[in-house]
């Protein structure tokens, strides 16, 4: 029960599995991106109506379309498949978001994403949510990192009488080529501020991952990642393609 409990209030949800950066898509430009990933180890039976996550693989299909330099919207399609009924489209998100221009030469990437949307009650018992998602994220030389100090919330289910959640997220990577970028990528959510679970009722999840810079019409990353406690999905490997177009 508590690995549906905990990811119910996962920002994510292992649908889109990604610590996001600062930039947004190009004015006129669009992005469509394929976020998929396979659960090996996740939770093996159904509880208050919510479907298991153990063998299922996850597509979400994300199309982000750039207005100008400080506004991007993104929507987002939610699919699942799997055995004994899980195959299904689960639900959508809107995601608006700006962000302050390099032109301005802060000394940091700054950038704001809310996200809100529904999920099949059958994947999830909060069936509404909102998520605001702060990005702050640094290059130096070789070295990236971003924070995602993530919040959010139920509109629609039993996690509505809860506040909003924290659900950090932090990505470290270092370009080895001017291709090859390997990191980390970790994912957390610890429930509200002024009431924090207990570790075990936390979501601890951390990811190897790798991105590829073959082209700049092109995005790809990768990774394995590994649960750390009880209520936390384990063993998930994740593929993001993605292709802009102008």
């Amino acid at each position: 029960m508590l690995c549906f409990f905990v990811s119910d209030l996962s920002a994510q949800d292992n649908y889109e599995i990604q610590v996001y950066g600062s930039d947004l898509v190009a004015p006129k430009n669009t992005m469509v991106e394929l976020h998929s990933n396979f659960t090996f180890d996740g939770s093996k039976e159904e509880v208050n109506g919510v479907l298991p996550t153990n063998h299922v693989f996850h597509e979400t299909v994300e199309i982000t379309h750039g207005f100008d330099k400080w506004f991007e919207v993104g929507f987002y399609f939610f699919n699942s498949i799997g055995s004994n009924g899980r195959t299904s489209y689960v639900g959508s998100h809107i995601r608006p978001r700006i962000s302050i221009p390099k032109s301005y030469h802060l000394p940091v990437g700054l950038s704001l994403s809310t996200e809100f949307g529904f999920q099949n009650s059958k994947f999830s018992e909060d069936t509404w949510s909102i998520e605001v998602r702060p990005i702050i994220d640094k290059q130096w030389s070789r070295l990236y990192l971003s924070f995602n100090p993530t919040f959010d919330k139920a509109l629609r289910g039993p996690g509505t009488a809860e506040g909003f959640g924290f659900s950090p997220n932090f990505k470290a990577s270092f370009a080895v080529s001017k291709k090859v970028i390997p990191g980390f990528e970790y994912y957390g959510a610890v429930g509200p501020l002024n009431n924090i679970y207990k570790w075990d009722e936390q979501q601890q999840q951390l990811f190897l991952a790798v991105d590829l810079d073959v082209s700049p019409k092109w995005e790809f990353n990768a990774g394995y990642g590994f649960g750390f406690t009880p209520s936390t999905d384990g063993n998930i490997f994740k593929v993001i393609v993605g292709r802009r177009f102008q």
